[in-house]
């Protein structure tokens, strides 16, 4: 990229200056693992590579012990108390949650905390958090202390945990979590996450050790939580880490940038004083940029907020699509969770077609069976030029009050396929960005994976068209019966639920206090600023 600057963050703008990171790496290589299975087969491989010395650093929202990462196994927490008794160090934050009859984790995190320590390694159940937030982060760190060419990170989306090992299939994890039934006794589950090699790898590894290195007790003003630790003879301190290996050689073509977020909270965080928004601020600047296509997947898409960045660039730019792939029904049952988020969900949504009218176009996933498919994906891609994945999703609790990690990607590699600059800007389309769009509009449409069938997907107007044609010929296909062969292509139109008033009277501050609060400090709460 001949100027990353107008597409990522500087130092300054990044709005932390007390954070480590540098403001990106180039140099880097990015692939991205589409589905559970994929990334655990990759970090098995990986993980198993790794020997006396070596470093494995993970956090994570959820994490199951018993969860299989292949089908005869290991487990989570065998192949990592392995790794341990190869000589590796071990390390791990995991999120302390709530109850889990409150659809959390918090048994969950406590017996892979406990699995691990018997191993031998060392989790820390952190709870610096703002009040009823959470740590969203999931990365893996993997670096070789004799050979840092084999460095690797993983990270994005996907928990170590039940109900994430799905693949392209779509029959849903063999070990699945309970959620609303609509999604059957095996939720199918589509995620993505990124493997890293490269400079930015020596990056996360740094982001791991701010959390780690901050002095604050994970407890920090919950004395139940440290009373329960005390009896369960759990980890209260974390050991120093051993010293950081240098960054690993370049090997790649990509610049990435780590985007993060925490909020402002009490004790201070050392490495984030006043929090850090470095994902909204990241995400606002690229799409500010857009003209032609903005591509996303995500979980919620809700915030007016965000709606309001999304109207904007829509309302300045007449050509531009946003094109927006969410779960059809939210993950569980129950009056209060589900309309909380429709309000949130309607509102987004509602904002962005008045500003775009017919170039807003939403859609969500069914498998070949009709099951509806849990869009837990966290994507975006602007103009088949900035592309970014992680765990945080676009609404204001991500963006402001849990913590989260975000890796966008900016490739130096111009893809040559027609059109090479479909904004006209003179960016050109840029390998990672397009593939990463492609590769999930072949899975979406029943296209052939190899790309033999891209004709029609690369120029932005042909390809809104196409996942249009198809939503509209599954939907065709339903309303007369299921009459005839199935239609090719997994999309539906998805339609978000308005309710009535008397439901939105209530519903509307439990979605602002519960599902998306803020964590900005007053200030930029009152002048809507990141």
């Amino acid at each position: 990229m001949d100027d990353p600057e107008r597409w990522l963050l500087t130092a300054a703008e990044r709005g932390n200056p007390a954070a480590r990171l540098p403001a990106w790496t180039a140099g880097n290589l990015a692939v991205p693992l589409v589905h559970g299975a994929a990334y655990f087969d990759r970090l098995v491989e990986e993980v198993e590579g790794l020997d006396e010395g070596d470093h494995l650093f993970f956090t994570d929202w959820r994490g199951d012990p018993d969860e299989l990462l292949r089908p005869g196994g290991p487990t989570v927490a065998q192949l990592f108390t392995d790794a341990v008794r190869r000589g590796v160090c071990v390390r791990g934050l995991v999120w302390r949650s709530h109850m889990d009859r409150l659809s959390f984790s918090k048994e969950a995190n406590r017996a892979l905390d406990a699995e691990i320590e018997h191993g031998g390694g060392e989790v820390i159940l952190d709870q610096r958090v703002r009040r009823f937030g959470s740590h969203h982060q999931k990365f893996v760190v993997l670096r070789h202390d004799q050979d840092p060419t084999r460095d690797v990170a993983f990270v994005g989306g996907i928990d170590l945990c039940h109900g994430r090992r799905d693949d392209a299939t779509h029959a849903g994890d063999p070990q699945p979590l309970p959620m609303a039934a609509a999604y059957g006794p095996r939720p199918p589950w589509h995620d993505v996450q990124l493997e890293i090699r490269g400079p930015a790898v020596g990056v996360l590894d740094t982001v791991f050790r701010e959390r780690w290195e901050d002095p604050t007790s994970p407890d920090v003003d919950h004395p139940i939580a440290w009373v329960r630790d005390k009896l369960h003879h759990a980890r209260m301190e974390a050991d120093p880490l051993p010293p950081q290996l240098p960054p690993p050689p370049e090997c790649g073509a990509m610049v990435v940038q780590s985007l993060r977020t925490y909020p402002a909270i009490r004790p201070r965080y050392d490495f984030a004083p006043a929090g850090e928004r470095s994902v909204a601020r990241g995400y606002s600047k690229a799409i500010r940029q857009a003209r032609r296509l903005v591509y996303l997947e995500d979980q919620y898409m809700w915030s007016a907020d965000v709606a309001r960045l999304f109207a904007g660039a829509l309302r300045d730019n007449p050509r531009l699509h946003l094109v927006v792939v969410v779960p059809r029904v939210p993950d569980q049952d129950g009056a209060v969770a589900r309309r909380s988020q429709y309000v949130g969900r309607w509102q987004a949504l509602e904002t962005c077609r008045r500003a775009g009218r017919d170039r807003v176009h939403v859609f969500d996933v069914e498998n070949h069976a009709g099951t509806p498919v849990y869009v837990h994906a966290k994507v975006c891609v602007v103009d088949d030029v900035w592309a970014s994945v992680g765990s945080d999703n676009f609404n204001r609790r991500s963006w402001t009050h849990d913590s989260e990690l975000s890796s966008a990607v900016l490739d130096t590699a111009r893809d040559d396929r027609e059109p090479r600059d479909p904004a006209g800007t003179g960016d050109g389309a840029r390998v990672f960005a397009r593939d990463l769009r492609l590769q999930l509009a072949r899975e979406h449409l029943d296209r052939a994976p190899d790309g033999s069938e891209d004709a029609g997907l690369l120029d932005p107007d042909t390809f809104v068209a196409a996942l249009e044609s198809s939503a509209a010929a599954l939907d065709a296909w339903y309303a007369g019966g299921c009459r005839g062969p199935r239609p090719p292509g997994r999309l539906r139109a998805h339609r978000a639920e308005r309710l009535s008033l008397p439901t939105r009277m209530w519903a509307t501050p439990v979605y602002r206090l519960a599902d998306d609060p803020d964590g900005r400090p007053l200030r930029m709460r009152l002048s809507r600023t990141w």
